[in-house]
């Protein structure tokens, strides 16, 4: 394996994550109070592309802002962490919006406003200088339909859960999906699916045959928002390293996991040390 950082492009949202914290999610029409909003940074391509840069890759996003105070706050941050925006496009939309409820367990309810991230095109951006390119559905889909034509290995991570077109799954070296959005997946025409199970760790498919499982370790959640970010980009840099699938998924169950220490969606960010601390007490 080599020792060289990967090169991980991030085809993504970037957003502003508006957070309330309740003592329960509401049920449908209902209404409850909860405490002060809190602006942090969100959305799922700048949560990837991060994380990433956290546990050691070398990282490009892809991303769009808008022309608000809300876009230079978001690109400062993210610029902050390491992480390279080689995307200039401003767009006269408004920069993404995440509006989230997290309860008392950590459970949480999340409604996203795209704005400026609908505008995003990478068809002038060689994808062949990354060893992997990393993209979610936060995006419009003819962005992700041409990602898949010239990425040299694609991992996708099928969420927010919609429709892809069987032709762009069939390029992508991972696809990464919780339960609810694999059940929507023909895990046989799949090459490699990675499925989530949350508390319960993962599991790797091949062709439909599991190939590798592992569980995540217990700790006292704070916060889930962003614990499956922390575990596609995880995944998708062990992945880019060469490692076997059962220990990249050890490695993105734990990282994942430990993203949910701290409350926000880039709150609990893991280092690579970190993560291998967690996973050399483990064993």
């Amino acid at each position: 394996m080599s020792s060289v950082a990967p090169r991980v492009g991030v085809v993504g949202s970037a957003n502003v994550d508006l957070v309330v914290r309740c003592a329960r999610l509401p049920h449908p029409g209902e209404t409850v109070l909860g405490g002060d909003v809190t602006r942090l940074p969100g959305g799922k391509g700048a949560n990837q592309a991060v994380a990433a840069a956290r546990l050691g890759a070398d990282v490009t996003l892809l991303a769009v802002l808008g022309a608000d105070e809300s876009g230079s706050w978001l690109a400062r941050l993210i610029v902050g962490h390491g992480v390279r925006v080689t995307q200039p496009v401003v767009s006269h939309r408004p920069t993404g919006s995440a509006f989230i409820t997290v309860d008392d367990r950590g459970e949480n309810q999340i409604v996203v406003a795209p704005g400026a991230n609908d505008d995003l095109d990478v068809r002038g951006v060689d994808l062949a200088d990354f060893d992997v390119v990393l993209a979610q559905l936060e995006v419009p889909e003819a962005v992700i339909a041409d990602v898949a034509t010239r990425a040299r290995s694609l991992v996708l991570n099928v969420a927010p859960a919609r429709p892809v077109a069987p032709a762009v799954l069939a390029r992508c070296s991972v696809v990464i999906a919780n339960e609810g959005e694999a059940s929507t997946l023909d895990l046989d025409a799949l090459a490699n699916c990675v499925v989530t199970l949350g508390a319960a760790g993962a599991v790797h498919y091949a062709h439909g045959v599991e190939v590798a499982r592992a569980p995540a370790p217990s700790v006292r959640a704070v916060d889930t928002v962003g614990a499956g970010d922390v575990f596609c980009a995880a995944y998708a840099v062990r992945h880019a390293l060469g490692e076997s699938p059962q220990r990249a998924l050890a490695y993105a169950v734990t990282a994942g996991a430990l993203a949910t220490l701290a409350p926000g969606a880039q709150g609990a960010l893991p280092t690579d040390s970190e993560v291998n601390s967690w996973l050399e007490r483990d064993s």
